[in-house]
């Protein structure tokens, strides 16, 4: 089911490429701040929060709203970088929400989409991100050819990379390559079902090198301190803010985590 699911994803994203959804005319200035050494240095739980109205497992989280104000609510709160969906299909996304989150706020940005061609990280450029995802399980399961090609075309557009893995195997496969940081994805695409202790396995045995994110299934302060003792470094959190009723109090609360 998974390689369904991973297709199905591929699949929405060649659609978008498709309808001509990443041929922005833009050109924003990415943040001057580096979230490395953002999260290397901040005193509390350093949270890159996502704004996303729905998603393959939840369906609908929140009524589409304005992003910018959202994303003005989440740095208020402490949020030190924010990841926003560029993806139209299940996730309700697009590059024109991504350009209004650009424009409202100076925190570093995350292309959040099913990165698998170069038409992609061009526009990721245009719109003024500073990091793009890429996910690991595309390049091992073949959707996508030659992971290190992919991730120095990105570097080569002033973009920095946070590579996504689910597993062991993966994390080891990414560890080889020359991402920025490296996230674990609580989110088995299996049973699309999550597990905390995904990060705490993933890690088990792991001499720090990289800077480690720790995504999906995040909700308390609790679940925060857990997996910043089980290795991570800084936490993606979206659902879990998206539905509150007080975006800002929710987002302080989970930064003062520690």
């Amino acid at each position: 089911m998974a390689e369904n699911i991973l297709r199905k994803l591929v699949n929405n994203s060649q659609m978008a490429i498709d309808d001509g959804v990443y041929d922005v005319d833009a050109d924003l200035e990415k943040s001057n701040k580096d979230f490395k050494q953002i999260i290397k240095t901040n005193q509390h739980a350093t949270l890159l929060t996502e704004i996303k109205f729905a998603s393959p497992s939840l369906g609908k989280i929140r009524t589409l709203t304005d992003p910018a104000s959202i994303a003005k609510k989440m740095v208020a709160g402490g949020a030190k970088a924010l990841s926003v969906l560029t993806q139209p299909h299940l996730f309700h996304g697009s590059p024109e929400y991504f350009m209004k989150v650009r424009q409202a706020v100076d925190v570093p940005l995350l292309m959040k989409d099913i990165m698998i061609d170069k038409i992609q990280i061009d526009a990721a450029k245009k719109i003024g991100a500073d990091y793009m995802l890429v996910i690991q399980s595309l390049f091992d399961q073949k959707f996508v050819s030659d992971i290190d090609e992919f991730i120095d075309y990105g570097h080569k557009q002033g973009l920095e990379i946070l590579l996504e893995v689910h597993t062991k195997d993966e994390f080891t496969n990414a560890l080889e390559t020359k991402a920025d940081i490296i996230g674990v994805n609580n989110r088995n695409l299996d049973t699309l079902e999550i597990d905390l202790k995904t990060t705490e396995l993933v890690l088990d045995g792991y001499e720090k090198s990289r800077i480690i994110l720790s995504e999906s299934g995040i909700n308390t302060v609790e679940d925060i301190q857990y997996l910043k003792n089980s290795g991570a470094d800084a936490f993606l959190i979206g659902s879990s803010i998206m539905k509150s009723d007080n975006i800002e109090e929710q987002v302080k609360k989970l930064v003062n985590a520690y």
